[in-house]
């Protein structure tokens, strides 16, 4: 290491190579320190231990973990902890330095590889409109008015010397908005699959783009010592050469491999051939004059996105990077930063210039956003996060102190700075912005209350494609006729493997979704048979939504929200196999069904398909007889599980039975006057028809309707439930034994490996208008002859 002192003075500290011997443990008398490997793992442990409880710390503060892991290194930094010679010795020696940096450098030459084996840039050729504008808008306005600033400050402000150097350079390094930043913050804020975070990353990786071609350029200039336009002209045709050579002997190789593991999983072989090519990249990126950063970067972009290498790099590389050597180089920014140092005219200098950069970059979207017609407060909101600022600019700062172009004081005021803007960031973003505002409805879209005539619009959300026949089954069930036709709108899931943006892809060309190709062909081919085979009566609208499954219920929403839906059928998070036995999926599944019931625009149904068990044939293809129950108990929910059920009683292949579980000795009571007046009208309006059937169930507790509903599922192919109940003795004792609140008590029970049962079970909730009930008023039975209450579905004889 060669700390440089203030008279200009380069020490060099030279180390005895016989001082680590074999005998330096505790049992020798020895100090364990002594050793650089031991020294490494304690320093990284240390700065881990106290990073993540930081974190813990800040995380109800909505702090990011950027900010916490540059914290903990300046903890044991010259800002902290480090102004005490003895830690300082023990703990982060000169002699240890030089290791801990190295370590922290490939584990930063690794992160921005797979940060850009995540990206595609096929993608630039595809981006909106909107985004290029913002981004350019963003870029260029961002780089006038803080140089422009800049020049004024150092013209008619008396500054230090290095800071009057470098001002110009830090006031461009303002107009960088890196994708990257911007990717890791939106997934942290959980809003990457929003309109406004989508955007926001397109307009990013085009302002990217740019950036990072000036970038080159101005690294180009500064390792030009001679300043010959000759010299330069040779540095640019040397990272022309370094292209070509990934380009066009890395990448047909790496094709090669892809073309010999043939859709099975990459070869351990193929991996390691890959991981030198990185190594190799970072190498002839140094030999060439550039950053060791440029060969990885080049060489992530190449390398298909996706399976089965982009995912099986991910696989091995992401959490190792992510968890452990991201945190470690911003880690070495906290220690190598010495807040102490700075000076209050300094500081308030470079303020202006990182304040008059925020407020541009904000107006910079706005600008353009008004000629597109985007909402003042999204562009709002897109101009803040598009201030992020992260490990790409640390790296850049990092670049510039080694070359002297920063002294130690700007590097501080520079981190400082980002490590201030993003304390600022994340917890307004969270504060102003809440996404799932734009999913709250007023209007009233359930099944219920949807008028006789209209259009049924039933949304369904596919894994895979054992779910298909379950879901047309319902989907003919819902019976689409002249009177009341159906729109069944299908959204394919799949989750975010080796890629960096989400995908929402449209298989028809549509108002607000852009339209492109996806490899989803088979369930679109079976949900368009559907809509043949139902003549002009039905009609298919199908969607991919490619994303992580944390973010993935903000589509969902989205689409149920743009396409109208009456109800939104959700997969369960577990998978019934042929022999009986239930695979977990994943749980993130689980947690975005919760997620969708409490923001969806919609009624929810949970679908829980034991179709594999069945083996019921599809109804398109055979029309026999497929028997549906409701099991009504009371409440809305049911309320909504009975009209869905009656509208399928109309279709000549469902058999529809009501079976309604009655608590002995409660006969006068509100509520089952309440559900009694429903259930009557709709036994009214289908009295003529022999497919429909009415059973009543007495019971005294909660353990007798479990008994009875145990004998009765057997028969049927189809049980549809509510979610919530009013409170009731029959629901008592089964709170306890309840593992996914999301199905509530009885679809809970029904759901259980230890329900013996071959029919599928569709768990129904009906919309939540601002998170409360729909409110509906029940009117007497005299009237029910001249108006139908609930817009209950005629029975129509065939």
């Amino acid at each position: 290491m060669d700390p440089t002192y203030p008279n200009g003075t380069t020490i060099f500290v030279c180390q005895d190579p016989h001082s680590y011997n074999h005998q330096r443990d505790i049992w020798h008398l020895g100090n364990p320190l002594n050793s650089p490997s031991s020294l490494l793992f304690l320093q990284i442990s240390l700065i881990a231990l106290v990073s993540q409880g930081i974190d813990i710390c800040l995380k109800p503060l909505g702090q990011s973990s950027l900010v916490s892991q540059i914290l903990g290194g300046m903890l044991f930094g010259p800002s902290g902890l480090g102004r005490e010679k003895v830690i300082t010795s023990t703990l982060f020696p000169v002699r240890g330095a030089l290791v801990f940096e190295t370590v922290a450098s490939f584990g930063l030459m690794f992160f921005f590889f797979i940060m850009s084996v995540k990206m595609d840039p096929a993608t630039l050729v595809k981006t909106e409109k909107e985004a290029i504008v913002i981004g350019f808008s963003v870029f260029s306005f961002t780089l006038a008015i803080p140089t422009g600033i800049s020049f004024l400050l150092k013209k008619y402000v008396s500054m230090d010397k290095g800071l009057a150097n470098s001002i110009t350079l830090i006031a461009f390094s303002q107009a960088l908005t890196v994708f990257t930043c911007i990717q890791v913050l939106l997934n942290e804020l959980k809003i990457l699959n929003t309109d406004t975070g989508r955007l926001a990353l397109n307009s990013a990786l085009f302002a990217d783009v740019i950036g990072f071609a000036m970038t080159l350029v101005m690294f180009s200039i500064t390792q030009n010592k001679s300043g010959s336009i000759l010299s330069l002209a040779f540095i640019i045709l040397s990272v022309v050469a370094l292209f070509l050579v990934i380009a066009c002997v890395m990448r047909p190789i790496i094709l090669w491999f892809l073309k010999r593991s043939a859709g099975r999983p990459v070869d351990q072989v193929y991996m390691i051939w890959i991981f030198i090519f990185l190594l190799l990249g970072g190498f002839f990126s140094e030999i060439v004059g550039q950053h060791f950063l440029m060969g990885p970067i080049i060489l992530g972009l190449i390398v298909p996105e996706g399976p089965p290498i982009g995912t099986a790099l991910l696989s091995r590389l992401e959490t190792l990077c992510l968890g452990f050597l991201y945190p470690m180089y911003l880690a070495v920014c906290g220690l190598e930063t010495n807040i102490y140092q700075i000076s209050f005219r300094s500081m308030w200098i470079v303020s202006i210039i990182v304040l008059v950069s925020c407020i541009a970059k904000i107006g910079a979207v706005m600008l353009p956003g008004y000629y597109f017609n985007i909402p003042m407060k999204d562009c709002c909101v897109m101009g803040i996060i598009l201030n992020a600022r992260g490990i790409a600019e640390l790296c850049m700062y990092n670049v510039w102190k080694s070359s002297k172009i920063l002294t130690e004081k700007e590097f501080t005021l520079m981190v400082v700075s980002i490590l201030v803007i993003n304390a600022i960031l994340a917890p307004l973003l969270r504060y102003i912005y809440d996404p799932s505002q734009q999913y709250q409805s007023v209007k009233r879209c359930s099944i219920q209350h949807s008028k006789q005539e209209s259009e049924l619009r039933v949304m369904v959300c596919i894994l895979n494609n054992e779910n298909i026949p379950t879901i047309i089954n319902i989907l003919e069930a819902s019976y689409a006729s002249s009177e009341s036709t159906v729109a069944a709108v299908a959204l394919i899931l799949i989750e975010l493997l080796g890629r960096a943006r989400p995908l929402l892809v449209a298989h028809q060309h549509h108002d607000t979704l852009r339209s492109v190709s996806c490899s989803s062909a088979q369930i679109h081919n079976a949900l368009m048979q559907y809509a043949q085979q139902n003549d002009e009566y039905a009609s298919v609208y199908s969607f991919t939504s490619m994303s992580n499954y944390d973010t993935m219920h903000d589509d969902v929403c989205r689409i149920s929200l743009e396409m109208g839906a009456n109800i939104l059928i959700m997969p369960f998070h577990k998978r019934w196999e042929i022999d009986g036995s239930v695979e977990v999926i994943s749980r993130s599944i689980q947690i975005m069904n919760i997620r969708i019931l409490e923001r969806a625009p919609c009624s929810v149904g949970i679908l829980i398909d034991r179709g594999v068990l069945s083996g019921f044939p599809s109804l398109l293809a055979a029309r026999i007889k497929y028997n549906v129950a409701v099991l009504f108990i009371g409440g809305v929910d049911d309320a909504e599980a009975l009209a869905y059920t009656i509208r399928m009683a109309r279709h000549a292949s469902v058999n529809v039975t009501i079976i309604r579980f009655l608590l002995f000795g409660e006969e006068n009571s509100k509520d089952r006057k309440r559900d009694s007046d429903l259930i009557d009208e709709y036994k009214y309006f289908n009295a003529a028809n022999q497919r429909f059937s009415m059973v009543d169930q007495v019971v005294r507790d909660g353990i007798e309707m479990s008994t009875n509903i145990r004998r009765l599922v057997e028969h049927f192919d189809l049980l549809i439930v509510g979610k919530e109940h009013p409170e009731s003795i029959l629901l008592q004792g089964h709170e306890q034994w309840s593992e996914c609140k999301e199905l509530g008590v009885i679809g809970d029970m029904l759901a259980s490996q230890d329900f013996v049962t071959k029919a599928s079970v569709l768990v129904v909730q009906q919309q939540r208008i601002k998170g409360r009930h729909v409110k509906h008023i029940v009117a007497p039975m005299t009237n029910q002859r001249d108006h139908m209450v609930h817009n209950v579905p005629t029975y129509v004889a065939p």
